[in-house]
């Protein structure tokens, strides 16, 4: 069986307008150190927003 890599990591993504987390994601700690940010439909607003990556 395969290892899990300590690598990737599972994150959450909230919204910047509203502050609600909505989604989650995986992303590997090497390649991507800095906070992800993605454009995302956020149902609270409900229209597209900026997500940022919170702690």
């Amino acid at each position: 069986m395969a290892k899990k890599s300590e690598a990737r990591i599972v994150i959450h993504l909230a919204c910047t307008e509203c502050k609600e987390r909505t989604y989650t994601t995986a992303k590997n700690r090497r390649n991507d150190p800095q906070r992800l940010e993605l454009m995302k439909y956020c149902p609270r607003c409900r229209s597209y927003k900026l997500h940022r990556e919170v702690k």
